[in-house]
């Protein structure tokens, strides 16, 4: 019980600073910190994602790309041009490392304004900080795995980021439902979203891609990390920017 607990920990805490974090601030700016907590922030997301720890700046500027080129030859990661989710994940790591590392050149408007710790992401990113992250996982199993069959989550757990972005990517492009006719095939992949945080309103980002709040167009469409978002808010850590695809009225009338 002790690993399938450290499992789910693991799951949840390193997917809510993916979207919170690398998402929602990074990628699309929908609320402002200071530097200081910013790069609080930067230390946080390095701690619960761990091993398989992203650059904000490289998912930031990636996932920008993704919502410019979505459906298209250009896209860093769609179904639509990729044979199967493995060499969609591929491809993906490829062009993040290229960007995250900077050896690949992108267009300046991909790169405005996403947060920037060379230094830090430089550690972070590097085989020391994942093989020092991998090893503690690995002794966290000798001491608690009670059976064998709990070794076949640790290989996940090496890879989460990588496989919550492919769940979103291949997934949410490919089943699900729309609330907004957009010009790709994002869709809303999960109903109720307990297992993605708010990540699975797909089709409802894609139409309102800066919007803090990724579900609440239908009753069932609860952003579990919108809730932290506004209590966040609310005690000052974050400011939420005023921009009328707030307005959740209006959004529930286009829909």
């Amino acid at each position: 019980m002790i690993i399938i607990a450290f499992f789910i920990a693991h799951w949840y805490l390193s997917l809510f600073f993916q979207t919170f974090f690398l998402h929602r601030y990074a990628s699309h700016g929908s609320f402002t910190m200071s530097k200081f907590t910013e790069k609080v922030f930067f230390v946080l997301t390095w701690i619960f994602q761990g091993s398989n720890y992203l650059s904000p700046y490289g998912y930031g500027v990636m996932h920008r790309m993704h919502h410019a080129f979505a459906d298209t030859p250009n896209d860093p990661h769609s179904p639509k041009y990729d044979e199967s989710i493995w060499k969609m994940m591929w491809k993906t790591k490829t062009i993040y490392s290229g960007i995250a590392g900077g050896k690949t050149k992108v267009d300046s408007r991909f790169t405005e304004g996403v947060p920037r710790w060379d230094f830090f992401d430089k550690f972070a990113r590097s085989w020391v900080s994942r093989i020092f992250w991998g090893g503690l996982y690995v002794l966290f199993y000798m001491e608690f795995a009670t059976t064998w069959w709990l070794w076949l989550l640790l290989p996940a757990q090496f890879l989460l980021s990588p496989i919550h972005g492919a769940i979103i990517n291949w997934f949410a492009h490919k089943y699900g439902y729309t609330n907004f006719k957009v010009g790709d095939t994002s869709k809303n992949f999960l109903p109720f979203d307990f297992l993605m945080m708010g990540e699975s309103y797909h089709n409802n980002h894609h139409k309102y891609g800066n919007r803090a709040n990724f579900g609440g167009i239908r009753w069932h469409e609860i952003d579990p990390t919108y809730i932290f978002i506004s209590l966040f808010s609310k005690m000052g850590i974050i400011k939420l920017k005023n921009q009328k695809e707030l307005n959740l009225e209006a959004i529930r009338e286009a829909a």
